[in-house]
């Protein structure tokens, strides 16, 4: 089977791209490439052309997931792989690729509607380092384990893990929380080192988009990100913490459009094999409100 290599990229829709800049560079310290297109900009986290896209569509919600397959053999692997799993995809047009600067791109929704690329051959330019928009300790944490993770909505969750494995994830329940009298199952599938690239589960929602992961390689750019937050009144969702299923030591806060950004630090590499955890290892408080957010205490 030919599997996917990593979260690459994410589209999101915007309604104030300003608000988007300011926030993206001063607070996350992501780098800001704008090339003069008036409807979008672009953030880095390393060398490649971009991590996340800025759309000014005014949705505040997910335009697209980025998934890389390895090469051109892979992709065209993938398109028959898709085919006779009965998954409609179209191939995207040369200007589609060039877009999203890449070499080729499928396009494609998964069972909740979230729409999803398949590409390979990213835009990457060594000849450009990555420049913080702010100063930073280390670095963003890329590498193979991509861009970082998501988690997004999907109403039927087995029909959503029977889509991604047919990309070649891997994964599994991790996380059982007691909700009332039932119990809230939350999926997370796998595709490299990292514990999860793609995860859903989690109830409710008006948002195709929960929250993205970002990891750093160093402590310190956590604690200093998190002074930042708090310093400007940026709302904080979940309180610092440490994840059972990942080890990710991290806390999460609101961006303009309202979902979230988990910002986070040592995580362990992908077990490979199934677990499941009740709780957090210690903190993940909600704050703001609360939400159905791992490490929410029911």
């Amino acid at each position: 089977m030919i599997q996917v290599t990593e979260l690459g990229y994410i589209g999101v829709g915007v309604k104030d791209l300003d608000a988007w800049k300011n926030f993206a560079t001063s607070i996350v310290g992501f780098e800001l490439a704008d090339e003069g297109e008036s409807d979008r900009c672009y953030l880095r986290m390393d060398y490649f052309h971009h991590r996340i896209a800025l759309h000014a569509d005014g949705s505040d919600d997910l335009a697209y997931l980025g998934l890389r397959v390895a090469g051109a053999d892979e992709f065209a692997q993938m398109q028959r792989q898709l085919s006779e799993a009965g998954i409609k995809f179209r191939v995207g047009s040369e200007d589609e690729a060039n877009e999203r600067r890449v070499l080729e791109v499928l396009k494609l929704n998964d069972p909740g509607g979230n729409p999803v690329e398949i590409f390979h051959g990213p835009l990457t330019q060594f000849a450009k380092p990555f420049h913080p928009g702010r100063a930073m300790h280390g670095r963003f944490k890329t590498d193979t384990g991509g861009l970082g993770h998501c988690i997004v909505r999907e109403g039927d969750v087995d029909a959503a893990q029977r889509f991604y494995t047919h990309l070649g994830m891997r994964g599994g329940v991790e996380y059982k929380f007691r909700a009332g009298k039932r119990t809230v199952d939350l999926v997370f599938m796998h595709c490299n080192d990292r514990d999860h690239s793609v995860a859903f589960g989690i109830p409710g929602g008006d948002r195709r988009l929960n929250h993205i992961m970002i990891e750093v390689d160093n402590l310190d750019d956590v604690g200093m990100t998190y002074d930042l937050v708090r310093k400007n009144k940026i709302p904080v969702t979940i309180n610092p913490g440490k994840h059972s299923n990942d080890h990710m030591y991290s806390f999460y806060f609101r961006n303009p459009s309202g979902w979230m950004f988990e910002y986070g630090f040592g995580a362990r590499p992908a077990t490979h094999q199934s677990e499941y955890f009740e709780g957090d290892m210690y903190g993940h408080h909600p704050e703001s409100g609360g939400f159905d957010m791992p490490g929410e205490k029911k």
